[in-house]
């Protein structure tokens, strides 16, 4: 057996038993009807390609209300708009050609959700850099920060934006009577648990993401907002197949990953607020294991003293 990621990497953390590499029933709408989210609207940055396109695919067969997709590329996006249209015609979509760093462009984007659709339910913060991996003295300044400017800056800018209207969804959902909650899943990676070296900026970012995910969870997880911080698998994307290091890891369909935020956001998983979850994890060994983890206070980063 290969070498395995250390035990603090959360890799193996429901059995090496309970780890999946594709997209299986109990995430999949298709054997699971139950994860059908009709009425729901879901922002989704990064969903031109790779993971976020099929996190848009996978909610496009849960028959959401509207999908609200955020790229760079308007063109790789039409594609994702058909792709969409031709599993459910009938769900809504709605595209942005944006800077993920740039608050003119969220700013645009929260004007045009707020007025056209009145509400948002999900908030996934997919997009992702990944400068050249070398060590520090050999990185070049502007594309290191770089990362920090797609995987940190983008997504506080987009929660400062929008936690106003999840938090206003959330309490409308409670006076109709629905279910009383909203969610926000931040796309961090295992990455943010080990060091590999070459990976100060992509690791860094990963971990600071997901320390701004507890100070979500801490500040408006009261108000219904349920924020995870997860892993997505190692995946073949365009990204992770540049980092040369990594690349014989990337083992792991988009798809999983797709049917993993499905999952989380189907029904109330407010006892994984503010912490870090893998899509690689079995979902009904992760529910066992719910007691244990919230009496624990586990998956959470913390300094081992």
């Amino acid at each position: 057996m290969p070498d395995l990621p250390p035990a603090h990497s959360g890799f193996a953390f429901p059995g090496l038993e309970n780890l999946h590499n594709d997209i299986y029933p109990a995430i999949s709408v298709a054997d699971t009807p139950s994860l059908k989210q009709p009425g729901k609207v879901v922002l989704i940055t990064g969903a031109n390609r790779g993971i976020g396109r099929s996190i848009a695919l996978q909610y496009a067969h849960a028959g959401v209300a509207t999908l609200v997709l955020v790229a760079r590329s308007s063109e790789k996006l039409k594609e994702v708009e058909d792709e969409i249209a031709k599993i459910d015609s009938g769900v809504q979509v709605r595209t942005f050609a944006a800077n993920v760093s740039s608050e003119k462009d969220i700013t645009t984007i929260k004007r045009s959700v707020e007025t056209d659709l009145g509400r948002l339910d999900i908030l996934i913060n997919n997009a992702g850099a990944a400068s050249p991996w070398a060590p520090i003295p050999q990185t070049e300044p502007a594309g290191w920060w770089n990362d920090f400017e797609t995987s940190v800056k983008g997504p506080y800018l987009f929660l400062h934006t929008f936690l106003p209207l999840l938090t206003a969804t959330a309490k409308k959902n409670k006076e109709d009577g629905k279910l009383p909650k909203v969610d926000v899943i931040n796309m961090s990676s295992i990455g943010a648990h080990v060091l590999m070296s070459g990976g100060s900026a992509y690791q860094t970012a990963k971990l600071a993401l997901l320390r701004l995910t507890e100070f979500v969870d801490l500040e408006v997880g009261s108000e219904g907002v349920v924020a995870v911080g997860m892993h997505p698998g190692g995946v073949l994307t365009e990204l992770g197949g540049s980092i040369e290091v990594i690349r014989p890891l990337l083992k792991d369909t988009p798809e999983l990953a797709g049917g993993f935020c499905v999952w989380l956001t189907a029904q109330d998983r407010g006892w994984l607020g503010g912490r870090y979850v893998a899509a690689t994890w079995d979902v009904e060994k992760l529910e066992s294991m719910r007691e244990a983890i919230v009496e624990g206070d586990k998956l959470r980063v913390r300094m081992v003293v």
